[in-house]
């Protein structure tokens, strides 16, 4: 798709989106082709087709689908853009898989500026080569003004798997060890700080990153001992090893001492009446892993840059009730439960 004849150029630094760019047109063509095209280059969007024939690895296929509608749209360590693919990929990587490719779906309010998109493009590309994956496929839609605060993306994940390689929760077993890649909460935390203007000492930056290589220096220390991988997102921690304990129908004990959360993390959620084993994490992974091959998959995830503050916080146990329990840092214990509202919505 060319963009010569065109009557105008895309004013990337002061224009702003206006229903033309999502219409089908001339504008529309410009739109993809000047901002999203150059953002996410490669030579499947080079073609210009409405869709993306890829050559299919050998094993199984793993897909994904996320929408991302976090408020605000920028935000420390991150933006929309650079989540949506970041959480995308993480999507696929929790089952093991090698992510591949990726489609984008923008649903643009009319207003919107064309600086921001640009920036935000721009960092989607940037995290996908980084992790080595290609955005190959997309749509472009505008409502007017009103209709979708700022911008929604949605996005679908390929990836390929390993014949003989499933993670599933329905593995665990009785005895298994727990552990986590780092420090909880930072994602809502710095969400809500932007959101509510609210200033710290220390700035509190999202996690948001992808995990494929953290994840693949796991399996290679642990391979077939690694039951299930998850990254605790909405919802946190809590809600992620509720969800494995129903699936499993082990229930879990817990050490809090042992689970890592940062100084100013943790006083921010005192602050707010928060618990930073309910806040959402976009660059942390919860695995389930037998006892045996714990330590060395622990000590692999350390010597890693997005597992160095890993940690092992507890064990699956025999219990009917599929409690997740925790004990105390004062003695005591208590049932961590599922949220039952929205504890920071639009986290992502």
């Amino acid at each position: 798709m060319s963009v010569q004849g065109y009557q105008r150029k895309l004013d990337l630094e002061n224009g702003r989106v206006d229903l033309s760019h999502g219409a089908g047109g001339r504008a529309m063509a410009q739109l993809i082709s000047s901002l999203f095209h150059r953002a996410f280059g490669n030579e499947w969007l080079a073609r210009c087709n409405d869709q993306s024939a890829f050559d299919v690895a050998t094993g199984k296929m793993v897909m994904t689908t996320d929408g991302y509608v976090v408020s605000p749209l920028f935000f420390p360590g991150g933006n929309i853009g650079s989540l949506a693919v970041h959480g995308t990929i993480n999507d696929v990587v929790m089952s093991g898989a090698r992510p591949l490719y990726l489609s984008a779906s923008f649903i643009i309010e009319e207003g919107f500026q064309l600086s921001d998109l640009k920036t935000i493009a721009d960092s989607m590309g940037e995290a996908a080569r980084g992790a080595g994956v290609y955005i190959i496929a997309g749509d472009t839609k505008v409502v007017e003004r009103g209709k979708a605060d700022g911008l929604f993306i949605s996005t679908t994940g390929i990836g390929a798997l390993a014949h003989g390689f499933d993670l599933s929760a329905d593995k665990a077993m009785v005895g298994d060890r727990v552990l986590v890649s780092g420090s909880l909460g930072d994602h809502g935390v710095a969400i809500m700080s932007k959101r509510h203007n609210v200033a710290f000492q220390t700035e509190i930056v999202s996690d948001s990153a992808a995990l494929h290589d953290l994840v693949a220096v796991m399996i290679a220390a642990g391979g077939a001992g690694i039951r299930v991988m998850r990254d605790p997102t909405r919802g946190g921690l809590a809600a992620t090893l509720n969800e494995i304990a129903h699936q499993s129908g082990l229930g879990f004990r817990l050490q809090e001492a042992a689970i890592p959360v940062k100084a100013a993390v943790a006083a921010t959620c005192e602050l707010f009446g928060l618990d930073p084993i309910h806040v959402a994490n976009e660059g942390k992974l919860v695995a389930i892993v037998a006892p045996h091959l714990a330590d060395a998959v622990l000590a692999a995830m350390k010597a890693h840059p997005l597992g160095r503050d890993a940690a092992d916080i507890g064990e699956t146990v025999a219990d009917d009730h599929k409690f997740v329990q925790m004990a105390t840092s004062f003695g005591g214990g208590r049932i961590v439960d599922w949220l039952s509202g929205e504890q920071l919505p639009r986290i992502c």
